[in-house]
């Protein structure tokens, strides 16, 4: 096997991302390259700051890098323009955030079937309602997310994720937001989900306990990642 681009789900090749500042330049991320399978789980870890965050929104498309590849799924990402980016990301890809996203004018099942809906799915309503009874929220689906616990407005942030049945599930701290015994459930249910649906998941934490959870484990310092054994 070789490693085409094509052998991957993700591959990033020689990735870099720098700003300028009047101090000069400053380098956030450096020679970054990396290759994930489809279905394996990996964790980025790193201090805050450490560029963990960028990383991911590079990876998601929704920053340019300053330099380097990214290829998802064979598709040179950054050889596409805006609206390109923007559909192969509708199509292969979900997000789970620290901070939920959720649309605070919208119920949990409008929320779930959001994605659903822009992609033009007509069953939108009855896969939303699958996956927010599999999480657990199936009598929850009229209430708003300020009627939700930090907990059930990630279970929907979740069910949104999964509900296209992505092929990448990008996760940036999920269960930073959230006590301990809550995120040790909103973990389980990630994993739970990802061997189901043979979904790729990259997920970003400072989390020890969280990382060793996952296939792999790099380490993102001085804006280099390295595998961890």
């Amino acid at each position: 096997m070789t490693d085409s681009p094509d052998n991957f789900i993700l591959k990033v090749e020689q990735l870099a991302k720098w700003v300028e500042s009047p101090e000069g330049r400053l380098d956030i991320l450096r020679e970054v390259n990396l290759t994930i399978s489809a279905g394996q789980s990996l964790a980025v870890l790193g201090t805050s700051g450490a560029g963990k965050s960028t990383l991911l929104g590079i990876l998601a498309g929704l920053d340019v890098p300053s330099s380097g590849k990214v290829w998802i799924k064979g598709h040179d990402f950054f050889q596409l323009d805006e609206d390109g980016r923007a559909r192969l990301r509708g199509e292969l890809m979900g997000f789970v955030f620290q901070s939920f996203q959720l649309l605070p004018s919208l119920t949990a099942l409008e929320n779930v079937m959001l994605p659903l809906e822009l992609t033009g799915r007509a069953d939108a309503e009855d896969a939303a309602m699958a996956v927010l009874e599999r999480v657990g929220l199936a009598a929850r689906k009229q209430h708003y997310p300020r009627q939700l616990s930090g907990g059930e407005q990630q279970r929907v942030a979740i069910a949104r994720a999964f509900a296209s049945h992505p092929a990448i599930l990008l996760a940036d701290e999920p269960t930073g937001n959230l006590d301990g015994h809550t995120g040790e459930r909103i973990i389980d249910l990630l994993f739970e989900l990802n061997r189901e649906q043979h979904t790729t998941l990259l997920l970003v934490t400072h989390d020890l306990e969280l990382a060793q959870r996952c296939e792999r484990r790099t380490r993102l310092h001085d804006g280099c990642l390295h595998e961890e054994q």
